[in-house]
């Protein structure tokens, strides 16, 4: 199982957004910047064959990355 990192995560969301990762800062709200909820919901699936306990729910209800690196990063820490 690969480890997701806010970095990989970053990277992406900027290759689905097709924008280049230092453009997406951890405060923008990805939706205002293209994601829709198709995307969104692939991302958390490629995410979660990576081994992140998350659910679209909570990805929709805040869509930055500080938010969603805080779940995974949560995960991680109770499944360590």
């Amino acid at each position: 199982m690969s480890t997701l990192s806010l970095e990989s995560m970053r990277a992406d969301i900027a290759r689905m957004l097709h924008e280049s990762p230092e453009d997406i800062l951890d405060d923008d709200n990805l939706m205002d910047l293209g994601l829709d909820s198709m995307r969104l919901m692939k991302l958390a699936a490629q995410w979660r064959e990576a081994g992140a306990q998350m659910e679209f729910a909570d990805l929709a209800a805040d869509a930055t990355l500080a938010h969603w690196w805080a779940i995974v990063a949560r995960g991680q820490a109770h499944g360590a």
